[in-house]
């Protein structure tokens, strides 16, 4: 039931992909491949011209976010899934502590848990929908947390807790959309796929010399690892503005055209603010509805880029998602294990924020017609 009813076009959004990630890609990030198609697509990651696109990145995420002087922008394949075990090996000395409040921040602390040369680490946990906070403690060398949960819509403030241990944020579905100060962090990692509107595949982590400081003094020690999760080897060839090994390379191409974009609109501040006013029409809307409500209670945990909305229960959330996508409005289907009668929506920056008031109204519309 759903997948009959036509929303009046009127309605619909000029461009209808809410997805989480893989995201919304401009138009003009594809006129990027076109334009590099017969030049750098297809040539050696090793020489000038696909350096330069590397290169390209790693200026537009120090400008981006304004870095202090001595913090760089490494890089490596194997999305933010990667970076999780490349961690364990290099950023954790012995003991980390965890905050866990969603499906990804999960999986992270579950392989810092997995790791034989690690001890036992610190799991602070919350209920979907909310998140805990950092317990400092002496035997702490590592402090981990996601930014922006993607499977809930929760967001946190990135604040560095009192002692001396790295602070290591996950940012996957954050970066580039949600407002951050880099002294309050040690590493920031992240994948192209959300606000970057590039594909999946790679890694990028904004570091401070403290955290390059760490994985060096790892590295002088016996401690054994796969060179393709070896962070020394990645910041090594980072600064040469290439990877261990062959990456995407027109998700580089892809993801420095975004950051062009978002630097001459005037950063992440810009970003942010985007995102927030699509956030404001979308929560206003669930608000405002005796039929919807935003799933994470506390307005200052809510995210600005996944927002989880859920519905009465005698409104069927999936006849809605099912309505939306055969009027091409596309991946409002909330996280799959969270089991919830909801939608969830991306807002990251290139997402209009008009069509998420048109997502609104073709929602409006669909309700009427079940």
């Amino acid at each position: 039931m759903g997948a009959e009813i036509k929303i009046p076009s009127e309605l619909l959004p000029a461009d209808g992909r809410f997805g989480a990630g893989p995201s919304k890609v401009r138009a003009e990030q594809i006129a990027a491949l076109q334009a590099a198609s017969k030049t750098i697509l297809g040539t050696s990651h090793r020489q000038n011209a696909v350096k330069a696109q590397v290169g390209r990145v790693r200026d537009g995420l120090t400008a981006l976010y304004n870095l202090p002087d001595g913090y760089e922008v490494v890089l490596g394949n194997g999305g933010s899934t990667a970076f999780w075990d490349a961690a364990t090996f290099h950023l954790i000395a012995d003991k980390a502590q965890f905050l866990s409040f969603g499906e990804f921040g999960a999986k992270f602390a579950s392989g810092a848990k997995a790791a034989p040369h690690l001890s036992e680490p610190e799991i602070i946990k919350a209920e979907p929908g909310d998140a805990p906070t950092f317990k400092p403690a002496a035997e702490i060398d590592t402090y981990c947390t996601p930014h922006n949960e993607t499977s809930t819509g929760v967001a946190i403030e990135i604040k560095r807790p009192d002692g001396d241990g790295l602070v290591v944020v996950d940012a996957t579905s954050a970066a580039g959309g949600l407002a951050v100060n880099p002294t309050e962090f040690d590493v920031y990692y992240f994948a192209p796929q959300k606000s970057f509107g590039s594909d999946g595949g790679l890694w990028l982590a904004i570091m401070s010399p403290k955290a390059i400081a760490r994985i060096e003094q790892i590295t002088s020690t016996n401690r054994w690892t796969p060179a393709f999760l070896d962070l020394a080897i990645a910041l090594e060839n980072s600064r040469l503005n290439q990877t261990y090994n062959t990456p995407a390379v027109a998700t580089i191409v892809m993801m420095a055209e975004q950051l062009d974009w978002m630097n001459s609109n005037g950063g992440i501040n810009w970003c942010a603010q985007r995102t927030a006013d699509s956030a404001g029409r979308l929560y206003g809307w669930a608000e405002a509805s005796e039929l919807t409500t935003p799933f994470v209670t506390d307005p200052a945990r809510r995210s600005n880029v996944v927002a989880t909305i859920d519905f009465v229960d005698q409104i069927d959330a999936t006849a809605i998602t099912k309505a939306l996508r055969a009027n091409g409005i596309l991946d409002v289907e909330p996280y799959r294990k969270l089991g919830r009668n909801q939608i969830r929506v991306a807002m990251f920056p290139a997402v209009e924020p008009t069509d998420v008031t048109r997502l609104t109204q073709s929602i409006d519309y669909v309700i009427g017609q079940l």
